[in-house]
Protein backbone atom coordinates (compact mmCIF):
# COMPACT_ATOMS: atom_id res chain seq x y z
CA UNK A 1 0.00 0.00 0.00
CA UNK A 2 1.54 3.96 -0.75
CA UNK A 3 0.24 7.34 -1.30
CA UNK A 4 1.64 9.68 -3.37
CA UNK A 5 1.94 13.30 -3.80
CA UNK A 6 3.38 14.99 -6.76
CA UNK A 7 4.74 18.53 -6.22
CA UNK A 8 4.12 20.17 -9.45
CA UNK A 9 6.40 22.73 -8.70
CA UNK A 10 9.78 20.97 -8.04
CA UNK A 11 8.97 18.14 -10.39
CA UNK A 12 9.23 16.24 -7.12
CA UNK A 13 6.88 12.78 -6.26
CA UNK A 14 6.79 11.39 -3.34
CA UNK A 15 5.90 8.10 -2.09
CA UNK A 16 5.12 7.10 1.46
CA UNK A 17 5.22 3.38 1.76
CA UNK A 18 3.92 1.04 4.23
CA UNK A 19 6.04 -0.58 7.20
CA UNK A 20 5.37 -3.87 5.14
CA UNK A 21 6.86 -3.05 2.34
CA UNK A 22 10.62 -4.07 1.38
CA UNK A 23 13.33 -1.05 2.49
CA UNK A 24 14.93 -0.22 -0.37
CA UNK A 25 15.98 3.36 0.96
CA UNK A 26 15.13 6.91 1.11
CA UNK A 27 17.06 8.91 -1.14
CA UNK A 28 19.21 6.50 -2.45
CA UNK A 29 18.27 6.61 -5.80
CA UNK A 30 17.39 10.48 -6.01
CA UNK A 31 19.65 12.79 -7.73
CA UNK A 32 20.47 16.05 -6.85
CA UNK A 33 20.03 16.29 -2.84
CA UNK A 34 16.53 16.55 -1.42
CA UNK A 35 15.56 19.64 0.66
CA UNK A 36 13.89 19.24 3.69
CA UNK A 37 11.98 22.11 5.93
CA UNK A 38 11.80 20.65 9.45
CA UNK A 39 9.70 23.37 11.41
CA UNK A 40 9.93 22.88 15.33
CA UNK A 41 9.49 26.04 17.41
CA UNK A 42 11.59 24.28 20.18
CA UNK A 43 14.12 22.92 17.88
CA UNK A 44 16.96 22.18 20.32
CA UNK A 45 21.26 21.01 19.62
CA UNK A 46 22.93 18.82 22.13
CA UNK A 47 24.89 22.04 23.34
CA UNK A 48 21.65 23.82 24.32
CA UNK A 49 20.10 21.20 26.52
CA UNK A 50 16.48 20.15 26.13
CA UNK A 51 14.71 17.93 24.06
CA UNK A 52 16.63 17.14 20.81
CA UNK A 53 14.33 14.20 18.89
CA UNK A 54 14.23 16.49 16.18
CA UNK A 55 18.11 17.44 15.79
CA UNK A 56 18.05 13.14 15.52
CA UNK A 57 15.69 13.29 12.96
CA UNK A 58 17.52 16.42 11.21
CA UNK A 59 20.81 14.36 11.56
CA UNK A 60 19.00 11.11 10.14
CA UNK A 61 18.19 12.83 6.90
CA UNK A 62 21.57 14.63 6.35
CA UNK A 63 23.07 10.65 6.98
CA UNK A 64 20.95 9.97 3.95
CA UNK A 65 22.44 12.99 1.92
CA UNK A 66 19.49 14.92 2.36
CA UNK A 67 19.77 19.29 3.16
CA UNK A 68 18.01 19.78 6.02
CA UNK A 69 16.73 23.51 6.90
CA UNK A 70 14.91 24.23 10.26
CA UNK A 71 12.94 27.16 11.06
CA UNK A 72 12.82 26.99 15.44
CA UNK A 73 12.38 30.04 17.54
CA UNK A 74 14.56 31.64 19.65
CA UNK A 75 14.60 33.74 23.04
CA UNK A 76 17.06 36.26 21.95
CA UNK A 77 15.88 39.78 20.45
CA UNK A 78 17.04 39.17 16.76
CA UNK A 79 16.35 36.78 14.15
CA UNK A 80 20.03 34.86 13.11
CA UNK A 81 20.72 31.71 11.12
CA UNK A 82 23.55 29.22 11.83
CA UNK A 83 24.75 25.80 10.49
CA UNK A 84 25.44 23.73 12.86
CA UNK A 85 26.21 19.79 11.78
CA UNK A 86 25.21 20.57 8.04
CA UNK A 87 21.83 21.68 9.61
CA UNK A 88 20.90 25.07 8.37
CA UNK A 89 18.80 26.23 11.34
CA UNK A 90 16.80 29.62 11.09
CA UNK A 91 15.98 31.27 14.51
CA UNK A 92 13.27 33.78 15.17
CA UNK A 93 12.94 35.50 17.75
CA UNK A 94 9.69 34.82 19.23
CA UNK A 95 9.59 34.23 23.38
CA UNK A 96 8.87 31.32 24.84
CA UNK A 97 9.50 30.17 28.19
CA UNK A 98 8.11 26.80 30.60
CA UNK A 99 6.64 29.22 33.66
CA UNK A 100 4.86 30.68 30.47
CA UNK A 101 1.16 30.77 31.40
CA UNK A 102 -1.87 29.24 28.91
CA UNK A 103 -2.19 32.51 27.07
CA UNK A 104 1.29 33.58 26.59
CA UNK A 105 1.95 30.59 25.89
CA UNK A 106 -0.45 30.62 22.81
CA UNK A 107 0.39 34.13 21.96
CA UNK A 108 3.81 32.75 21.15
CA UNK A 109 2.99 29.86 19.05
CA UNK A 110 0.53 32.03 17.35
CA UNK A 111 3.39 34.29 16.89
CA UNK A 112 5.78 31.80 15.44
CA UNK A 113 2.82 30.43 13.12
CA UNK A 114 3.03 33.95 11.30
CA UNK A 115 6.87 34.22 11.35
CA UNK A 116 7.24 30.63 10.14
CA UNK A 117 5.34 31.16 7.06
CA UNK A 118 7.35 34.45 6.35
CA UNK A 119 10.32 32.69 6.84
CA UNK A 120 9.82 29.93 4.76
CA UNK A 121 8.99 32.22 1.64
CA UNK A 122 12.75 33.28 1.40
CA UNK A 123 13.85 29.43 1.60
CA UNK A 124 13.77 29.12 -2.37
CA UNK A 125 13.56 25.47 -3.07
CA UNK A 126 11.58 22.75 -0.82
CA UNK A 127 10.99 19.45 -1.54
CA UNK A 128 9.49 18.34 1.67
CA UNK A 129 8.15 19.31 5.24
CA UNK A 130 8.31 17.80 8.52
CA UNK A 131 6.10 19.61 10.62
CA UNK A 132 6.59 18.63 14.62
CA UNK A 133 3.71 19.53 17.31
CA UNK A 134 3.64 20.91 19.57
CA UNK A 135 2.30 23.78 19.10
CA UNK A 136 -0.76 22.36 17.49
CA UNK A 137 -0.47 25.55 14.86
CA UNK A 138 2.59 24.73 13.03
CA UNK A 139 0.49 22.47 11.23
CA UNK A 140 -1.34 25.50 9.57
CA UNK A 141 2.29 26.78 8.61
CA UNK A 142 2.42 23.33 6.71
CA UNK A 143 -0.92 23.87 5.77
CA UNK A 144 -0.02 26.99 3.91
CA UNK A 145 2.99 25.85 2.22
CA UNK A 146 1.34 22.95 0.71
CA UNK A 147 -1.60 24.98 -0.55
CA UNK A 148 0.84 28.03 -2.18
CA UNK A 149 3.88 25.66 -3.16
CA UNK A 150 3.14 22.54 -3.72
CA UNK A 151 4.94 20.82 -0.69
CA UNK A 152 4.13 17.84 0.57
CA UNK A 153 4.47 17.20 4.28
CA UNK A 154 4.28 14.95 7.00
CA UNK A 155 2.93 15.93 10.48
CA UNK A 156 4.80 14.45 13.85
CA UNK A 157 2.30 14.69 16.84
CA UNK A 158 3.81 14.23 20.18
CA UNK A 159 0.70 15.87 22.68
CA UNK A 160 -2.42 15.53 21.99
CA UNK A 161 -3.72 19.09 21.07
CA UNK A 162 -6.22 20.58 21.66
CA UNK A 163 -7.26 17.71 24.24
CA UNK A 164 -4.47 18.11 26.54
CA UNK A 165 -5.49 21.53 27.20
CA UNK A 166 -8.82 20.68 27.46
CA UNK A 167 -8.79 17.91 30.27
CA UNK A 168 -6.54 20.27 32.15
CA UNK A 169 -9.28 23.34 32.14
CA UNK A 170 -7.64 25.78 30.12
CA UNK A 171 -9.84 25.97 27.40
CA UNK A 172 -13.81 26.08 28.95
CA UNK A 173 -15.23 27.57 26.49
CA UNK A 174 -17.24 25.03 24.09
CA UNK A 175 -17.59 27.47 20.65
CA UNK A 176 -13.75 27.53 21.13
CA UNK A 177 -13.07 23.42 21.84
CA UNK A 178 -15.15 22.97 19.00
CA UNK A 179 -13.07 25.39 16.92
CA UNK A 180 -9.56 23.52 17.68
CA UNK A 181 -11.16 20.15 17.12
CA UNK A 182 -11.57 21.58 13.58
CA UNK A 183 -8.18 22.76 13.05
CA UNK A 184 -6.85 19.73 14.65
CA UNK A 185 -8.69 17.58 11.76
CA UNK A 186 -7.84 19.82 9.18
CA UNK A 187 -4.45 19.74 9.54
CA UNK A 188 -3.82 15.32 10.13
CA UNK A 189 -6.23 15.59 6.69
CA UNK A 190 -4.13 17.51 5.25
CA UNK A 191 -1.21 15.80 6.09
CA UNK A 192 0.50 13.53 3.41
CA UNK A 193 1.17 10.97 6.36
CA UNK A 194 1.17 11.44 10.23
CA UNK A 195 3.54 10.65 13.14
CA UNK A 196 2.23 9.25 16.82
CA UNK A 197 5.10 9.79 19.18
CA UNK A 198 3.23 6.97 21.16
CA UNK A 199 0.75 3.41 20.00
CA UNK A 200 -2.03 5.49 21.95
CA UNK A 201 -1.48 8.48 20.29
CA UNK A 202 -1.98 7.07 16.67
CA UNK A 203 -5.14 5.36 18.32
CA UNK A 204 -6.55 8.73 18.80
CA UNK A 205 -5.35 9.82 15.70
CA UNK A 206 -6.62 7.12 13.05
CA UNK A 207 -10.13 7.38 15.71
CA UNK A 208 -9.99 10.94 13.95
CA UNK A 209 -8.92 10.00 10.55
CA UNK A 210 -9.81 6.58 9.72
CA UNK A 211 -8.36 6.79 6.11
CA UNK A 212 -5.04 8.22 6.48
CA UNK A 213 -1.65 6.18 7.59
CA UNK A 214 -0.80 7.21 11.01
CA UNK A 215 3.06 5.73 11.99
CA UNK A 216 4.61 5.23 15.38
CA UNK A 217 8.25 6.12 16.55
CA UNK A 218 8.10 7.02 19.96
CA UNK A 219 10.84 9.25 20.97
CA UNK A 220 14.36 7.75 21.02
CA UNK A 221 16.73 6.05 23.87
CA UNK A 222 20.35 7.15 22.72
CA UNK A 223 22.23 4.10 23.62
CA UNK A 224 25.38 5.83 22.78
CA UNK A 225 25.46 8.40 24.84
CA UNK A 226 24.00 6.85 27.94
CA UNK A 227 26.03 3.82 29.22
CA UNK A 228 25.08 2.26 32.60
CA UNK A 229 26.51 2.72 35.69
CA UNK A 230 25.92 0.44 38.31
CA UNK A 231 26.92 1.19 41.62
CA UNK A 232 27.80 -1.01 44.47
CA UNK A 233 27.29 -0.61 47.92
CA UNK A 234 25.96 3.33 48.19
CA UNK A 235 24.71 4.18 51.35
CA UNK A 236 22.13 5.73 49.75
CA UNK A 237 19.23 5.19 46.76
CA UNK A 238 19.28 8.00 43.93
CA UNK A 239 15.89 8.62 42.79
CA UNK A 240 15.94 11.47 39.93
CA UNK A 241 13.19 13.36 37.86
CA UNK A 242 14.53 15.66 35.14
CA UNK A 243 12.72 17.80 33.13
CA UNK A 244 10.07 19.94 33.43
CA UNK A 245 8.57 21.63 36.45
CA UNK A 246 5.13 22.41 35.43
CA UNK A 247 1.34 21.78 35.95
CA UNK A 248 1.16 18.99 33.62
CA UNK A 249 3.92 17.05 35.28
CA UNK A 250 2.62 16.18 38.69
CA UNK A 251 5.45 16.92 41.36
CA UNK A 252 3.32 17.78 44.36
CA UNK A 253 3.48 13.84 44.31
CA UNK A 254 7.56 13.27 44.29
CA UNK A 255 7.55 15.70 47.06
CA UNK A 256 5.05 13.72 49.47
CA UNK A 257 6.74 10.40 48.12
CA UNK A 258 9.94 12.46 49.49
CA UNK A 259 8.16 13.31 52.71
CA UNK A 260 6.58 9.63 53.33
CA UNK A 261 10.56 8.46 53.11
CA UNK A 262 12.00 10.19 55.57
CA UNK A 263 9.12 10.07 57.85
CA UNK A 264 10.28 5.66 57.26
CA UNK A 265 13.61 6.34 57.58
CA UNK A 266 14.13 5.13 54.31
CA UNK A 267 18.29 5.93 53.05
CA UNK A 268 17.02 7.71 49.72
CA UNK A 269 17.50 10.97 48.16
CA UNK A 270 15.43 12.52 45.94
CA UNK A 271 16.58 14.93 43.04
CA UNK A 272 14.26 17.12 40.62
CA UNK A 273 16.39 18.64 38.25
CA UNK A 274 15.12 21.93 36.03
CA UNK A 275 12.92 24.59 35.74
CA UNK A 276 9.05 25.55 34.86
CA UNK A 277 6.21 27.85 36.27
CA UNK A 278 6.30 25.06 39.31
CA UNK A 279 9.17 25.01 40.78
CA UNK A 280 9.52 27.90 43.44
CA UNK A 281 6.17 26.36 45.05
CA UNK A 282 7.58 23.04 45.36
CA UNK A 283 11.04 24.17 46.59
CA UNK A 284 8.95 26.36 49.35
CA UNK A 285 6.88 23.25 50.19
CA UNK A 286 10.13 21.16 50.31
CA UNK A 287 11.43 23.40 52.56
CA UNK A 288 8.60 23.76 54.91
CA UNK A 289 8.68 20.07 55.06
CA UNK A 290 12.13 20.28 56.29
CA UNK A 291 13.22 18.07 53.30
CA UNK A 292 16.63 17.55 53.54
CA UNK A 293 16.16 14.00 51.61
CA UNK A 294 15.52 17.02 48.55
CA UNK A 295 17.76 18.62 46.44
CA UNK A 296 17.01 21.05 43.31
CA UNK A 297 19.52 21.05 40.61
CA UNK A 298 19.27 24.01 37.80
CA UNK A 299 18.17 22.85 34.13
CA UNK A 300 21.21 21.21 32.65
CA UNK A 301 22.81 20.69 29.23
CA UNK A 302 23.07 17.50 28.04
CA UNK A 303 26.66 17.01 29.63
CA UNK A 304 25.07 17.99 32.84
CA UNK A 305 22.29 15.84 32.40
CA UNK A 306 24.19 12.53 31.87
CA UNK A 307 26.34 13.55 34.96
CA UNK A 308 22.96 13.55 36.95
CA UNK A 309 21.69 10.78 35.31
CA UNK A 310 25.16 8.75 35.91
CA UNK A 311 24.33 9.15 39.69
CA UNK A 312 20.84 7.99 39.85
CA UNK A 313 19.91 4.92 40.54
CA UNK A 314 15.84 5.46 40.28
CA UNK A 315 14.26 7.46 37.44
CA UNK A 316 11.30 9.00 37.70
CA UNK A 317 8.57 9.98 35.13
CA UNK A 318 6.02 11.80 36.32
CA UNK A 319 2.58 13.19 35.05
CA UNK A 320 -0.61 14.91 36.60
CA UNK A 321 -2.73 11.85 36.00
CA UNK A 322 -5.30 12.78 33.06
CA UNK A 323 -5.88 10.50 30.38
CA UNK A 324 -4.46 12.55 27.42
CA UNK A 325 -1.29 12.69 29.94
CA UNK A 326 -1.08 9.04 29.49
CA UNK A 327 -0.65 8.99 25.98
CA UNK A 328 2.59 11.17 25.80
CA UNK A 329 6.05 10.19 25.30
CA UNK A 330 8.30 11.54 27.98
CA UNK A 331 11.94 11.97 26.98
CA UNK A 332 13.32 11.34 30.16
CA UNK A 333 11.64 7.91 30.12
CA UNK A 334 13.90 7.13 27.55
CA UNK A 335 17.05 8.76 28.48
CA UNK A 336 16.27 6.53 31.62
CA UNK A 337 16.19 3.06 29.64
CA UNK A 338 19.16 4.00 27.73
CA UNK A 339 21.03 4.68 30.29
CA UNK A 340 19.77 1.79 32.75
CA UNK A 341 18.03 2.62 35.65
CA UNK A 342 15.04 1.61 37.31
CA UNK A 343 11.94 3.38 36.20
CA UNK A 344 9.50 4.57 37.93
CA UNK A 345 5.79 6.15 36.70
CA UNK A 346 2.87 7.90 38.79
CA UNK A 347 0.75 7.32 35.78
CA UNK A 348 -0.96 4.32 33.61
CA UNK A 349 -1.30 4.27 29.65
CA UNK A 350 1.07 2.63 27.36
CA UNK A 351 4.39 3.48 29.27
CA UNK A 352 3.35 1.88 32.67
CA UNK A 353 2.68 -1.48 30.27
CA UNK A 354 5.90 -1.44 28.96
CA UNK A 355 7.94 -0.86 32.18
CA UNK A 356 5.88 -3.77 33.64
CA UNK A 357 6.13 -6.14 31.35
CA UNK A 358 10.10 -5.70 30.77
CA UNK A 359 10.02 -6.12 34.57
CA UNK A 360 12.52 -2.60 34.44
CA UNK A 361 10.49 -0.81 37.07
CA UNK A 362 6.87 -0.03 38.63
CA UNK A 363 4.01 2.48 38.86
CA UNK A 364 2.58 3.80 42.16
CA UNK A 365 -0.38 4.87 42.81
CA UNK A 366 -0.41 8.75 42.29
CA UNK A 367 -3.37 9.52 45.35
CA UNK A 368 -1.17 7.47 47.70
CA UNK A 369 2.42 8.00 48.67
CA UNK A 370 3.01 5.13 50.88
CA UNK A 371 2.24 3.58 48.18
CA UNK A 372 6.25 4.34 46.59
CA UNK A 373 7.23 3.43 49.92
CA UNK A 374 6.22 0.21 49.82
CA UNK A 375 7.47 -0.77 46.47
CA UNK A 376 10.80 0.66 46.51
CA UNK A 377 11.61 -1.29 49.92
CA UNK A 378 12.68 -4.25 48.19
CA UNK A 379 15.06 -3.00 46.10
CA UNK A 380 16.99 -1.30 49.12
CA UNK A 381 16.86 -4.65 50.70
CA UNK A 382 17.78 -6.51 47.52
CA UNK A 383 21.13 -4.78 45.45
CA UNK A 384 20.87 -7.68 43.17
CA UNK A 385 17.42 -7.17 42.17
CA UNK A 386 18.09 -3.52 41.55
CA UNK A 387 20.51 -4.43 39.26
CA UNK A 388 18.38 -6.94 37.42
CA UNK A 389 15.84 -4.51 36.88
CA UNK A 390 18.57 -1.38 35.35
CA UNK A 391 20.01 -4.31 32.99
CA UNK A 392 15.76 -5.19 31.58
CA UNK A 393 15.80 -1.06 31.08
CA UNK A 394 18.74 -0.59 29.41
CA UNK A 395 17.53 -4.43 27.41
CA UNK A 396 14.20 -2.70 26.65
CA UNK A 397 16.37 0.32 25.15
CA UNK A 398 18.15 -1.58 22.83
CA UNK A 399 15.70 -3.78 21.54
CA UNK A 400 12.79 -1.48 21.10
CA UNK A 401 13.77 1.96 21.57
CA UNK A 402 17.06 2.86 20.00
CA UNK A 403 17.75 5.52 18.48
CA UNK A 404 19.37 3.72 15.78
CA UNK A 405 16.32 1.51 15.23
CA UNK A 406 13.92 4.76 14.79
CA UNK A 407 15.57 6.74 13.12
CA UNK A 408 16.08 4.02 9.97
CA UNK A 409 12.29 3.55 10.54
CA UNK A 410 11.51 7.67 10.22
CA UNK A 411 13.90 7.44 7.27
CA UNK A 412 11.99 4.80 5.90
CA UNK A 413 8.65 6.09 5.98
CA UNK A 414 8.63 7.98 2.28
CA UNK A 415 11.04 7.48 -0.54
CA UNK A 416 11.57 9.73 -3.52
CA UNK A 417 12.02 9.90 -6.51
CA UNK A 418 13.06 12.12 -9.67
CA UNK A 419 10.18 12.54 -12.32
CA UNK A 420 11.86 10.96 -15.71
Amino acid sequence: MSERCYSRKHNVEVTFISKSKKNRGIFAPFLPIVRVLLLHQHFKTPVSGGAIRSYYLAKALIDRQAEVIVITATNQKKAYSEVYEQITIHYLPIPYDNKYGFFQRIASFVRFMLASIAQSEKLGKIDYCYAISVPLTVGITAMWLKWRRGVPFIFEVGDLWPEAPIQMGFIKNHFLKQFLYWVEKKIYQSANAIVGLSPAIQSSIQAIVPNKKVYNIPNFADCDFYQPIYSEGKQKLVVSYIGAIGLANGLDYLIECANSCRKASLPIQFVICGEGALRERLENNAKHLQLQNLTFIDFQDRSGVLKVMDATDVCFVSYKRLPVLETGSPNKFFDGLAAGKLIVTNFGGWIAREIEEARCGFSVDPNNPLDFVVKIKPFLADEKMLQQYQQAARALAERKFSRKILSEQFVNLFEWKKEK
